[in-house]
Formats: C-alpha cells, structure tokens, sequence
C-alpha cells in the first residue's frame, strides 16, 4: 500500500492572517474543503474561498471568549482518526465526522506578549490551548494528516500542495517532528514564565539575540531542568548528521570551538574534550597522526567525548574515530568517504565549523542577574615572554605555547603537561594548584607517559616554591606562568638550583 496521502480537506486556524494567501490559492486550485473559525475564517473568504465554518460542523459557536472554537470531538475525530482502521472509520461514519487531512496552525504570540511588559491578565489570555491541541493531534496522527504547526512552515507547504497536495509518510513525519518541537519550545516558554526562571523576552535582551532565534532542548543539564538555547547556531556550525545537540553538548561543543580557535593556523591538530576540558590534543604532521596522539592522552576519558579538528576528517582519520563512542565530531570540512564511515552511527552529531566568529562578550547569570566580560582573546606569543631563570630553553616555546593554549581553556586551577606537541596530562579544577599539579604527574604516569624533558604550563603563580619542585622531581624542564607573586623570587631560585627554566607571561587566564 503507498504512503503517499492527498489533501482533501484542511483546518485553518492562526492568529496570523499574512502569508496564508499563496496557502489559499493553492488549496482552491486543488479544490480542498476548506474548514475554518472567527477571524481566520473571514481573512480567508476575502481571499475568495469558500470556508466551512467549525460551528457548522460541531453545532457549537465559539464560546467563552474565544477560549473554545475547535476544540470539539467532531473536530479531532476527523484529525485523529486512523484511515485504515475498521472501528474508527466506523464510528466516523456513525457520528458523521468528516475527515480533516491538512492542520494549518500559528500560535498566539505569548512570548512576544510577555516581552511586551504586558499584564499578567493579558499574557494568561496568550495561552494558546486549542492551537496546541490541534498540533499535537494533527502531529500525533502523522501516518495520515500533514501539520504545519507556524508561519516558518508555510513555504515548505506549498511547495506539496503544488505536486497536487500529495506527502509522503516521510514528510508527514518531519512536519510532525516540526510540530512538537513548536509545542515542546512553547511549553517551555510559558513553563518559564509561571514558574519564574526567566527564559523568555526581556531575558535574552542582554544576549543582543532576538527570541525567534531560539530553540527548545530536551531537557538542561539534568532530565529535570528545563533547557533553552537562544541564538542562530548554523552561523557557526552546520549539522550535518546525528540527533539533535543536547544542553550539555552544547557546553561541551561551545568550549571545544573556544579551543579549537587558538590552533586555527596551526599543523593538523586534534583536540577530545569531556565536561568542558581537553583530555587530549596533539599537534601532527598529519591528521590522522594528530587523533591518534590526542586520543592517547586519555583514552578512558575519551569515550563519549566531543573530538574537534583544524582540518577536514580524511578517511584514514574517520576510520580511526569510528571505533571510538563519541558523541560529537566537529572539522571545518568532512571528505566524502570520510562522512560515509561516520555517519553509520546514527547518533552520532557531525558538524561543519562554518566562517562565523564568536561573540566578543560572554555572559552568564550570576545570583538575580548577570556577569558580562569581554572574551578573553589574548594568546601571549614567546616574544613577550619573560625568562626569569638562569637556566633557558628556546627549544622548550613551541611546547610551552602549546601548553598555555590549554591552560587558558581548562577549569582553573590547572596544570598543564606537553611534549612534542602533544597534551600528557592536565589536572582540571582543582581548588589548589599543587593539587591540580599531582593530579596531573598521576594521570601523566597512570598512562604511561615519561614527564622527563616535558613543558608545563599554570594558570596561577607560584608563591612558593613547592610546584616547580614537583614538576623537576616528575622531569619538567621548562615552565610557565602568569607571574606576578610577590614570593616569585622563591620559584626562581628554586628552578636556578634545579636547572629549571621558568617564563612568565604577565598574563593571567583563570576559567571558572
């Protein structure tokens, strides 16, 4: 039996009235019955087409102020009734219901009404109910009725309705994924407003993002937290393939393209994060070089994580990812091949970086209401770098450089480990930096890696000299951080005796 369905009848009902002309005249073309209530009703007939009031069909008028118009079983009878079902299409004839193949809705505008200023009276009156009803019913009964659940959607239906109005069961089911995705973003919306959690209007003003750049999440950081993004994220990154980006991927996929921007010019360079920190970068001649060595860095923590690349995924380094459960992969590019290995994971989230820069401020909440601050941009190149020891190693900058990118995006306090290019080991978020350092000696070991002749980076100084007597003990021969203590002198003089060379940047990059 085909999948493909034709328009008979449709149910306009939207608060709207722009854009439905080209929806009209099509539907005349194609000689639809046409039901309809109120105001939309009338916009239509002054189109010249004929329209079937809902009263005529339900012998109800529209009660309540409005508040009940289609909300009646005639109406989802003819929406949810399954065509190839003997009971239903029996009672259908036994309560002479008629059948509705097209839902047309557009909801009232309740976030544009609570980000008005308008009274809270006004703003209950934008809920929109019978508008979600017919979405979830209309998207609900996919197999057999097309929803086009807002005025984003209308292009897309008249195109079907010019191949003579018939949808196959794959496009039934994207204008239904369509419809509760806008009933699932309004809910939230409203969900927001009444129980105070400010998602809506005036809160994203500050975001310079208008609120139609949004869209709904599953769910926030937890199952049970409500989740929200505000902002066009396709200026930034194409979805290629996989489900949709969760809350906490985006966290994760925000702080890997943050990374990613300082090795831009750089050699092929691979970088895996997990909850926010790289757990492995390298920098190869090859790409494929570059995954192996980031991967080797800590493959345990690799798994699940978001890998991130300077290069187009070649197929050599698509193969090498494919055996690995990650959950997303982002490159500037994938090669054809390359995207057919990755892509038969179903799940698993390709995107394309695209050529849209980052914002030049960032912004979180804080207590009732929020912290502001430039990006932090900077990257102190060897040439500003201070040596402040006897000892000095030039062979030691490009590693030192590399550690010092990651430190900058890594929780504080950190410590980073690098050698040849290559992160061996970080201690991410500790509330110490000599923790944070025997965090990282302990990952650095736990994995095999030999510290000796390695470079280490720190986002905080070093009042005293315990850190750099850690570090030379593990094999660190060359250091760097912010400076600026005013017990530096210690640290000094305890990498002269040492043999250490320390660097400082003048320069602090804390990540809270």
């Amino acid at each position: 039996m085909s999948d493909l369905r034709h328009i008979k009848s449709a149910l306009i009902s939207v608060f709207r009235k722009d854009g439905l002309e080209p929806i009209v005249d099509e539907l005349k073309r194609l000689g639809v019955t046409i039901y309809s209530t109120g105001g939309t009703q009338a916009a239509i007939e002054a189109m010249g087409a004929e329209v079937v009031p809902v009263e005529s069909v339900t012998d109800y008028p529209s009660i309540l102020g409005g508040r009940v118009k289609t909300l009646h079983p005639k109406v989802f009878g003819g929406i949810l009734n399954r065509r190839n079902h003997e009971g239903d299409q029996a009672q259908m004839a036994e309560y002479n219901l008629p059948n509705i193949d097209l839902v047309v809705v557009d909801l009232y505008p309740f976030e544009a009404t609570v980000a008005s200023g308008a009274s809270e009276a006004d703003i209950v009156e934008k809920i929109d109910i019978g508008g979600i009803a017919l979405i979830r019913g209309a998207a609900k009964n996919f197999n057999d009725v097309v929803i086009v659940p807002s005025m984003d959607d209308y292009g897309a239906l008249v195109d079907v309705l010019k191949r003579d109005g018939a949808t196959t069961l794959k496009e039934r089911k994207a204008f239904a994924a369509r419809g509760f995705r806008v009933s699932s973003h309004y809910d939230t919306m409203i969900h927001a407003h009444l129980s105070g959690t400010h998602l809506e209007g005036g809160s994203v003003d500050i975001l310079n993002v208008s609120v139609s750049q949004s869209r709904a999440l599953r769910y926030g950081e937890n199952p049970h937290q409500a989740g929200q993004y505000f902002g066009d994220l396709d200026d930034l990154l194409k979805p290629l393939h996989g489900k949709a980006l969760s809350y906490n991927n985006l966290l994760d996929v925000d702080a890997a393209v943050q990374l990613m921007e300082e090795f831009q010019d750089d050699a092929p360079t691979f970088a895996i994060l997990k909850h926010n920190n790289a757990c492995g970068c390298a920098t190869r001649p090859s790409l494929a070089e570059a995954y192996a060595d980031a991967l080797a860095g800590d493959p345990t923590s690799a798994f699940g994580g978001v890998l991130i690349a300077n290069r187009p995924i070649d197929l050599e380094t698509a193969k090498l990812i494919h055996t690995l459960f990650c959950e997303v992969v982002i490159a500037p590019g994938f090669e054809e091949d390359a995207f057919a290995v990755l892509s038969q994971k179903k799940n698993r989230i390709l995107l394309e970086r695209q050529p849209g820069t980052l914002p030049g401020a960032t912004v979180r909440s804080a207590l009732n209401g929020y912290l502001v601050q430039e990006r932090d941009n900077g990257m102190e190149a060897p040439n500003n770098w201070t040596c402040t020891t006897e000892a000095i190693r030039p062979e030691s900058a490009e590693d030192l450089l590399f550690a010092l990118k990651l430190v900058k995006h890594t929780k504080s306090n950190t410590v980073v480990f690098a050698k040849n290019g290559q992160l061996l080991a970080s201690g991410t978020g500790q509330t110490s930096r000599v923790d944070a350092l025997k965090q990282a000696v302990e990952k650095a070991q736990g994995f095999g890696f030999d510290l000796k002749g390695s470079s280490m980076a720190s986002d905080a100084f070093f009042p005293f000299p315990d850190c750099v007597e850690l570090a030379a003990e593990a094999g660190v021969t060359a250091v760097i951080q912010p400076g600026g203590s005013i017990n530096d002198q210690k640290s000094i003089d305890a990498c002269n005796a040492l043999g250490l060379a320390m660097y400082t940047t003048g320069v602090r990059h804390f990540r809270h």
